[in-house]
């Protein structure tokens, strides 16, 4: 609100939210908050305890029902461990999301599906800046998984049998110091090859958004000279 120019100071924002109904603030590592000019409103009458306590009760229930102030052993989730998050169920089902979230926007003579029992003898070239970095295949607010449970394209093709080669061309997503001989002679060589583009966290999150929708840096010369 303040950001806006709907209010001017952290207590009429304060004031303006509680009165509106608002009751809960996402201010992570912030020293100064919006709420922590809610007891100076209080004190100046511009909201009144009922209200705090009306805008207060719903949070701490909820919290309640979560199971935040039951005793470590009542809780069901404490004696989880990567044994089950990471156990053989958990993780043929992250793969069945994967592969059903799939958007094919174009299959030129029916290039895909690429089968494991295809590919022996072919020469597969996996390229692009985020053919093997695992630090960049995650999107804003993803958890930190372990590394030995993250498989970039390169690691998951090679798991195929596949001879895989690989030229990143670029070492991160912004792409800016772009080797094009390396691209070429891995491109060269192969029968197949997957450029992999995007974007990641180092170049669009929350607050930081794009001027355009081009790719990064020299991705779209990687790709060109890719299919070139």
């Amino acid at each position: 609100m303040l950001g806006h120019h709907y209010t001017h100071s952290f207590l009429e924002t304060a004031v303006a939210s509680v009165n509106a109904g608002c009751n809960l603030e996402l201010s992570y590592g912030m020293r100064n908050n919006v709420f922590m000019h809610i007891p100076q409103a209080l004190a100046m009458g511009n909201i009144t305890l009922r209200m705090l306590r009306d805008r207060v009760r719903p949070l701490f229930y909820t919290r309640m029902r979560l199971g935040e102030f039951d005793p470590p052993a009542m809780n069901p989730y404490s004696s989880l461990d990567l044994s089950v998050v990471q156990s053989p169920e958990h993780r043929n089902l992250s793969l069945e999301a994967a592969v059903k979230s799939f958007v094919l926007l174009k299959n030129v003579r029916g290039t895909l599906p690429l089968r494991a029992r295809d590919l022996s003898g072919q020469r597969l070239a996996v390229v692009g800046p985020f053919a093997d970095n695992p630090q960049v295949l995650f999107g804003d607010y993803a958890p930190v998984p372990e590394p030995q449970y993250i498989y970039t394209p390169r690691r998951g093709l090679e798991t195929l049998g596949a001879n895989v080669s690989f030229a990143p061309g670029c070492r991160e997503p912004r792409c800016q110091r772009y080797s094009r001989a390396e691209l070429v002679r891995v491109v060269r060589a192969a029968d197949v090859v997957l450029v992999c583009l995007g974007t990641g966290v180092d170049v669009e999150t929350e607050a930081r958004d794009r001027t355009d929708l081009s790719l990064p840096g020299h991705q779209l010369e990687l790709l060109q000279d890719a299919v070139q």
